[in-house]
C-alpha cells in the first residue's frame, strides 16, 4: 500500500545503506559523504509501520463511533487531532465520532521509527489515507451483503451508508461482521473533496486535558502496586561499582533492594519510603576525572577533531585560504537541558515471563525491544502502552528506565512504579549539546558573497542513539543530528561549504528539540546579518538577492517576503525605541522566517512582537500549526536568552526550575502572528522548524538598539 519515494528509500532502507557503503569504499569517499549528507538534509521520513491492514488501526463500535489507534503518540503536538481529521476524512465520518487512543505495543500498530522529528503528519499522510479508505470500502462491502444491494449502488456519509432506500450505520453492520475482508486499496479522495483536514478543528485531546484526566505517564497506577527508587550519580561520566545497602534494608516500608551489575534500587510500599531508604544506599561510582565547564568549553572548538565537509559548491578555498581577505565570526551556545515538565518513569508489570509497561515515551519499540532483551524474554511478550507525554522534545527519544522497573518488578512479582526525581532528571538527561561555529565570507565591491564558509564543532546528537544502527553512523562520517539547519540555505552564493567538527563529552548529549537547528541557524543568520550591515543592504533584501531559483529557493523567498510585509519590517530604530531582527531557516524541507521587535530595558532583552511566516506544504489544521509555531518560539526565546547548564566538580548544575533559568510568563511576547504558506499537495513538518530562526531575530534585533553583536547565547546586552 504505502508507496515510497527513491530519496526516501536510499535513505531509509539497507539497500540503500549497502549501495552508499560499497560506493565510499571503492570511490570517492569525501563526494559520496556529501551526497549522502545531502539526501538526509533533505529526505522525507517514511512511516515504518504495520499498513498492510486497517483492523488494527480502527474499530468499529456499536453506538457508531470509531476507536482510532495511533501508533504516533501525542506529548503536546496535537498529533492526534491532525491524524483524526486525516482518517476522517477518508472513513467519511464526523469528528465528533473519532475517538484517539495510543496503540499498546502488543497490537501490533508500531512505528518502527518513533514519534520524533516533526514527521508524524507527514509520513502517515498517505498510508492513513489509505489504510481509512480501506475501512470505509471494508463495511461498504459487507454492508452491501447484508443490504442485498450491489454496492455500487451504495454511498457513505457521516458514518452511515445507504442506497436502494436503505441505510445502516456502520456500527450496525460491524456488529453484525464475524469475519472481515480487506479490499485492495480504493483510489483516494482529492482534497477539494475533504470536509475536515484545512479546518481549524478543536483538539481531540482537549476535554480531559482541561478536566486534569489521569493520562499522563505519572498518571498510571496498576493493582498491588509498589514503589521503586534508583540510585543515580549525580557525577558527569560516573560508572556504577557497587553498593553498601545494609542500612537502606533497614528503613520503614522497605520490600527489596534489588542490586544489578548496572544500578541498585530500592522497592517499598510508598514513593517517599522508597526515596528515604535510597538515601541511605552508600553507593560506589568509578569517576575517570573531576571536570569543570571551562575544559567543556576547550573540547568545543572547530579545529579539534577530524573534520567532514558536508556540503560544498564551486571552490570556497579559493576565496577564503589563510592567505585571502575575508570577514569571520565566531559563535557559541551552551549545554541545554530538555526540563520537561514530566519526569521520566514507568509502572512495570513481570509475570509468567511476560511484562506490562505504561509509560511516556517516544520510542515504544525501542523500549520493547531492550525490555525484552533485558528480561531474556521475547518482544511480542512485551506489551508497551503509551500514555501522554508531559512533554518530550526528544528527551523520551530513549527510555531504558523501562528496564529498571521491570527488573524491579520481576525480583518481587508485583507492579512496580519508579520516577525520576526532579533533580536527577536534571543530571542525568541526555543534553542539548555545546557548540562552537567560525564562519567565513569573502564580499564583492558590490555587496554580493561569493564565498561563504560554516564550521560547527558540537558534541553528539544521533552518534550513539539506539535509534541509529552503529552500521549506519560512519556513513556520513559527521553527526547528522548535530549539523541539522548547519547547511548553507543562499545557493545562488557560487562558492560554499560546510563543515563539520565531531567532539565525543563526557557526559550523554542526544536530540533536543529541533536537533542543532537552534544553534546552528543562529550562527549562520547571525553571520548573514552582519555581511548585510557590511554591504550596506536591507537584512531582507540582501538574503533574498543570494537565494537560488528553484522550488526550495522560491518556498525561502516567499516566507520571507510574508514575513517582512506582515510584520512591516524596518531595518532602523524605530520611534518608541525598538527594534526588528529578521532571519530565516529550512527544516524539514519546511521554510520558516522570523521577524522579532525588542527592546532593550534595564539592560535586558524584551521581546514584544514576533511575526512567524512557514510554508507548511499543505495544512491539515491551521489552529495545530499556529500552535506548533507559538509552542518552537517561546521554547526557542527560552533558550536563546535563558537556559544554560554548567559542569561545577563534575556536576551537572543547576537541578532545579528557578536556578535553571527559563522563559517566564512575563517573557513572553504579548504578541505572535503566524503566517501561513501552502505550496505542496502533501503536509510537511511543523514542529521543530519554527525553532531555527528565532535567536538570530532576538540578537539582530538586539544589535540595532546597543550596537553590540550578540555572539554566545544565552544572549546578553
Amino acid at each position: 500500500m504505502k508507496k515510497v519515494s527513491r530519496r526516501r528509500f536510499l535513505v531509509s532502507t539497507g539497500v540503500g545503506g549497502g549501495v552508499v557503503l560499497g560506493a565510499m569504499y571503492f570511490g570517492g569517499c569525501g563526494i559520496v559523504k556529501r551526497k549522502i549528507a545531502g539526501y538526509a538534509n533533505t529526505a522525507e521520513s517514511p512511516y515504518l509501520g504495520n499498513t498492510k491492514t486497517p483492523l488494527i488501526w480502527f474499530e468499529v463500535m456499536p453506538n457508531n463511533q470509531i476507536i482510532f489507534s495511533s501508533s504516533k503518540v501525542e506529548m503536546g503536538q496535537g498529533v492526534f487531532t491532525g491524524l483524526a481529521q486525516i482518517a476522517a476524512d477518508e472513513l467519511d465520518v464526523e469528528m465528533g465520532q473519532m475517538e484517539v487512543r495510543h496503540a499498546p505495543s502488543q497490537t501490533g500498530n508500531v512505528d518502527r521509527f518513533a514519534t520524533g522529528g516533526s514527521t508524524s503528519i507527514n509520513s502517515l499522510w498517505t498510508p492513513l489515507r489509505e489504510l481509512a479508505a480501506t475501512m470505509r470500502e471494508m463495511i461498504k462491502n459487507h454492508g452491501a451483503e447484508l443490504m442485498n444491494v450491489s454496492v455500487d449502488k451504495l454511498s457513505t456519509n457521516k458514518g452511515i451508508v445507504s442506497g436502494e432506500n436503505q441505510s445502516m450505520t456502520y456500527g450496525d453492520i460491524a456488529s453484525k461482521v464475524s469475519e472481515w475482508k480487506v479490499p485492495s486499496t480504493p483510489s483516494l479522495r482529492n482534497i477539494d473533496q475533504y470536509k475536515h483536514i484545512g479546518k481549524p478543528i478543536v483538539r481531540v485531546d482537549l476535554e480531559d486535558k482541561v478536566k486534569g484526566a489521569h493520562i499522563f505517564g505519572m498518571d498510571a497506577v496498576m493493582p498491588d502496586m509498589l514503589f521503586g527508587s534508583v540510585v543515580r550519580s549525580e557525577r558527569v561520566g560516573a560508572k556504577y561499582v557497587d553498593a553498601d545497602i545494609s542500612e537502606a534494608e533497614k528503613m520503614p516500608g522497605v520490600v527489596k533492594i534489588v542490586k544489578e551489575p548496572d544500578f541498585v534500587g530500592v522497592i517499598a510500599t510508598s514513593y517517599n519510603a522508597a526515596n528515604n531508604a535510597k538515601h541511605k544506599i552508600k553507593a560506589q561510582w568509578d569517576v575517570d576525572k573531576v571536570w569543570q565547564s571551562s575544559e567543556i568549553e576547550s573540547m568545543i572548538e572547530v579545529g579539534k577533531g577530524k573534520p567532514v565537509v558536508i556540503q560544498k559548491n564551486g571552490q570556497p578555498n579559493r576565496f577564503l585560504g589563510e592567505q585571502d581577505e575575508f570577514i569571520s565570526s565566531e559563535y557559541r551556545s551552551p549545554i541545554g537541558a530538555h526540563a520537561q515538565l514530566e519526569p521520566n518513569g514507568a509502572v512495570a508489570h513481570v509475570k509468567d515471563g511476560k511484562a506490562t509497561i505504561m509509560m511516556s515515551t517516544q520510542v515504544i519499540k525501542l523500549t520493547a525491544g531492550e525490555v525484552a532483551d533485558r528480561l531474556g524474554i521475547k518482544e511480542k511478550n512485551v506489551n508497551i502502552i503509551p500514555t501522554f507525554l508531559g512533554g518530550g522534545f526528544g528527551r523520551r527519544l530513549h527510555t531504558p528506565n523501562a528496564m529498571e522497573a521491570a527488573v524491579m518488578s520481576r525480583a518481587v512479582g508485583r507492579p512496580v512504579k519508579c520516577f525520576f526525581t526532579r533533580q536527577e532528571e536534571f543530571q542525568n538527561d541526555y543534553f542539548r549539546p555545546p557548540t562552537h561555529h567560525i564562519l567565513k565570507a569573502k564580499l564583492s565591491a558590490e555587496g554580493i558573497i561569493e564565498a561563504l564558509e560554516h564550521n560547527v564543532s558540537s558534541g553528539d546528537v544521533m552518534y550513539g542513539s539506539p535509534l541509529v544502527p552503529n552500521f549506519a553512523q560512519p556513513l556520513i562520517g559527521s553527526d547528522i543530528g548535530a549539523w541539522r539547519g548547519g547547511m548553507v540555505q543562499y545557493g545562488a552564493i557560487p562558492n560554499y561549504q560546510a563543515i563539520s567538527w565531531r567532539v565525543k563529552l563526557p557526559f550523554a548529549t542526544s536530540w533536543w528539540r529541533s536537533l542543532g537547528l537552534l544553534a546552528n541557524t543562529f550562527a549562520i543568520e547571525s553571520f548573514m546579518d552582519e555581511l548585510a550591515i557590511l554591504a550596506n543592504a536591507n537584512p531582507a533584501d540582501f538574503r533574498l538577492r543570494h537565494i537560488q531559483k528553484d522550488k526550495a529557493g522560491d518556498r525561502l523567498k516567499k516566507v520571507i517576503e510574508a514575513a517582512v510585509e506582515k510584520s512591516g519590517y524596518r531595518d532602523e530604530l524605530l520611534s518608541n525605541g525598538r527594534a526588528m531582527g529578521i532571519a530565516a531557516s529550512t527544516d524539514v524541507n519546511t521554510p520558516v522566517c522570523h521577524v522579532a521587535e525588542v527592546s532593550v530595558e534595564n539592560e535586558q532583552i524584551k521581546v514584544h512582537k514576533v511575526t512567524c511566516a512557514i510554508d507548511v506544504g499543505l495544512a491539515i489544521n491551521p489552529d495545530q500549526i499556529r500552535a506548533q509555531c507559538e509552542g518552537s518560539i517561546v521554547m526557542g526565546i527560552s533558550a536563546a536568552m535563558y537556559e544554560e547548564m554548567k559542569v561545577v566538580d563534575s556536576v551537572l548544575r543547576p537541578t532545579i526550575y528557578g536556578p535553571y533559568k527559563m522563559a517566564l510568563m512575563k517573557d513572553a511576547p504579548k504578541e505572535i502572528e503566524v503566517v501561513i504558506l501552502e505550496n505542496d499537495e502533501e503536509p510537511g513538518g511543523v514542529g521543530e522548524p519554527p525553532l531555527g530562526p528565532i535567536g538570530a531575530a532576538i540578537a539582530n534585533a538586539a544589535f540595532r538598539i546597543t550596537g553590540k553583536r550578540n555572539r554566545t547565547m544565552p544572549l546578553q546586552t
